[in-house]
């Protein structure tokens, strides 16, 4: 090290005891003798296990340096757990709660051993907003650590941090969520590895993290938990997924012969560009990095990290080989190439157990718009691909496992069915298969889920013969999942639905914009959304949000229903040129009874009773023996301007010919 010091990259971890001044003004001995056995007996030990270097202390806390994120995080978590065990056995007035908060950046070194510069001054704003026994971390140390470690943090989104000059990512996990992990086992050796064990069954995330707070955005997996061995010296990453809800153990070590894996696994692999051209290079990346990250989401995924999947860039694969090498059931390839002005994408869903398609789609957007194209292509990528993969898989145990199908199994096979086209009897299907898989394991998150989903969709369809007890099923299943996971994003898409079915329409928007808040790439939430303005009298609000969902995922298994709600929303409005235009592409797509109600009204109130006669045909064909009074009773909300509208409708399935009762 020169005289002027030198530059280096560098976890840093720093600690703070909260609420040290007013315990050393009202006890000063009592505490410093408590902060020196914290140290000694929890804070130290377990620092030098894991190789860190105490640069300072700072009177109650001190700065740390690592050399690895994973070892800095470890020996976080590995502190609050033991700080928690101290703490318990003294009076809570006594108790010394800490604040950690790591970083991962560039430091200076100076030649007496202490360390300055952005990499120490953002560890240390990250720590005050940490609670009070958990810890935060950066988005550089979370893109480090996310896939090596079976930790799942809260991300808070970007904070503007005291004198730092840009926002910073911030990644928090809370007192509980520390608590609720294992037990690390840092070990004190040469050539030490730092594993953390594989968390429960229960709070196994599709992306190999434990979850203690939510099972999502991502979920919990079938069949993954996963914890990283950091090779001391080498630098090598190793992980290994532990057996979970009846799976075997899959291990990730290249050319080792197949075994099983989980049901819905999958490598998104390094997009291809095709043309010459170094910003396409950027934008192929770019979409393989998301699309990992969303895919990691999908309700008992387990998607390879992004850093193993890079390592196959440019290289010609063997997609058999590669599901043996990864274990991992399927794999995603696709190609970016533009074409004058515009930029196609190609994608491909592939078995890597027989190497056959499963899936593929074309995308195409203007070379202007590259950086909305990237949102919207991943948007309906990861659509698409949880529609695929879950079919897939639900005709899969149909094959091959009728007779001993797991929890997990049956509810992927409840979600096939429930991306069927809407219909009663589909729903009725997918709810006795989702009851089925409750019954064999009643904590079953995908299963609650699936179940409170359906029973809602049930009832907003009018499909249910008791209205009021089913809202109440959907309701106390989908209450409990947001009791632990406040933040998932389907969770609280069932929630708004439960809200509009019980006419609370303001409750049900805001349900609705927490879970976009949650995902923004959730088309279902937009479009539903918008039905709920239609509701609450304000059709003109809707239609930029189905619009928004139609975007977003233009072949989704719903597109009939929002193509349908674009249809009411004018219909509302009196626009009945363009309710004709939109009903007439719902029932293109597939029919749905409503979409019947809307056209022959409109019809109707054009003049046109040919063709208002052939819609009531076709409603009364999906809803033998419907009447006037039944859509007039319907009771879909008591919103003034909503009822002025609603009864246009009324009055237009009269004049369409449909018999009053």
């Amino acid at each position: 090290m020169n005289k002027t010091g030198e530059r280096r990259l560098a976890a840093i971890l720093i600690t703070d005891v909260v609420g040290y001044s007013r315990m050393i003004s009202a006890d000063e001995d009592g505490t410093l003798r408590r902060l020196k056995a914290l140290r000694r007996e929890v804070v130290d030990p377990r620092i030098a296990a894991a190789h860190g270097r105490i640069v300072k202390s700072t009177g109650d806390g001190v700065l740390v340096e690592f050399p690895s994120p994973v070892r800095a995080v470890a020996c976080a978590v590995a502190i609050q757990r033991a700080a928690a065990d101290h703490n318990a056995r003294l009076p809570e007035t006594q108790a010394l709660h800490m604040r950690i908060g790591i970083n991962l950046g560039d430091v200076l070194a100076e030649p007496d051993g202490d360390l300055y510069g952005d990499g120490v001054n953002v560890a240390a704003r990250l720590e005050p907003i940490c609670e009070p026994g958990g810890l935060c971390i950066s988005r550089a140390v979370h893109d480090q650590v996310r896939d090596r470690l079976p930790i799942r943090f809260e991300d808070r989104g970007k904070l503007a941090l005291k004198n730092i000059a840009r926002p910073v990512g911030v990644f928090a996990l809370s007192a509980e969520a520390v608590l609720d992990l294992p037990e690390p086992a840092v070990e004190d050796q040469s050539d030490a590895v730092i594993p953390i064990a594989p968390a429960p069954a229960a709070a196994i995330m599709a992306d190999g993290v434990p979850s203690p707070r939510r099972p999502k955005a991502a979920l919990i997996a079938f069949a993954t938990g996963a914890f990283a061995l950091v090779a001391a010296g080498a630098g090598l990453w190793f992980w290994q997924a532990q057996k979970l809800s009846g799976e075997t153990t899959l291990a990730v070590r290249a050319g080792l012969p197949a075994k099983p894996v989980p049901s819905l696994s999958i490598v998104v692999l390094p997009f291809a560009n095709l043309s010459n051209d170094s910003e396409q290079e950027f934008f192929a990346d770019g979409l393989t990095e998301d699309l990992t990250t969303d895919l990691s989401h999908l309700v008992g995924s387990f998607v390879i990290a992004r850093n193993t999947a890079f390592t196959y860039k440019g290289k010609a694969i063997d997609v058999r080989q590669l599901g043996r090498d990864l274990g991992v059931r399927y794999a995603l390839e696709g190609s970016v190439r533009r074409t004058g002005e515009r930029i196609v994408l190609n994608a491909q869903l592939i078995s890597t157990e027989t190497g056959a398609h499963v899936w593929a789609d074309r995308f195409e957007g203007e070379r202007a718009r590259l950086g909305e194209l990237q949102v919207e292509f991943v948007a309906r990528l990861a659509r698409s691909l949880d529609v695929q993969l879950t079919q897939a898989e639900g005709l899969r145990v149909l094959r091959e496992r009728t007779d001993d199908a797991t929890a997990s199994d049956l509810a992927m096979t409840g979600w096939a069915v429930f991306n069927r086209p809407r219909s009663k009897a589909n729903m009725i299907e997918a709810r006795s298969i989702f009851e089925r898989s409750l019954e064999i394991d009643p904590s079953l998150l995908q299963g609650r889920i699936g179940l409170a989903r359906t029973v809602a969709t049930i009832v907003v369809s009018r499909w249910s013969e008791r209205i009021a007890a089913d809202t109440e099923i959907a309701d106390g299943l989908i209450t409990e999942v947001l009791t632990t996971d406040p933040s998932n994003a389907l969770a609280r898409l069932v929630k708004g639905d439960v809200l509009r079915a019980r006419r609370d329409l303001d409750l049900a928007e805001a349900s609705y914009r927490l879970a976009i808040d949650s995902d923004q790439n959730l088309a279902v939430a937009y479009a539903t959304l918008g039905l709920t303005k239609i509701l609450n009298g304000r059709a003109e609000e809707a239609r930029p949000l189905v619009m928004t969902a139609l975007r977003l995922s233009p072949r989704d298994p719903l597109i009939n229903i929002w193509k349908y709600w674009v249809c009411h929303s004018h219909a509302h409005l009196g626009e009945w040129a363009e309710a004709i235009v939109w009903c007439n592409r719902s029932i293109a797509d597939s029919p749905f009874w409503q979409a019947y109600v809307d056209l022959a009204a409109a019809y109707a109130w054009t003049g046109r009773k040919a063709e208002a006669e052939e819609a009531i045909g076709g409603l009364l064909k999906s809803m033998p023996g419907y009447t006037v009074q039944k859509w007039a009773r319907a009771d879909w909300s008591d919103q003034p301007t909503f009822l002025v509208e609603y009864a246009r409708l009324v009055e237009g399935l009269r004049k369409a010919g449909l018999p009053e009762n």
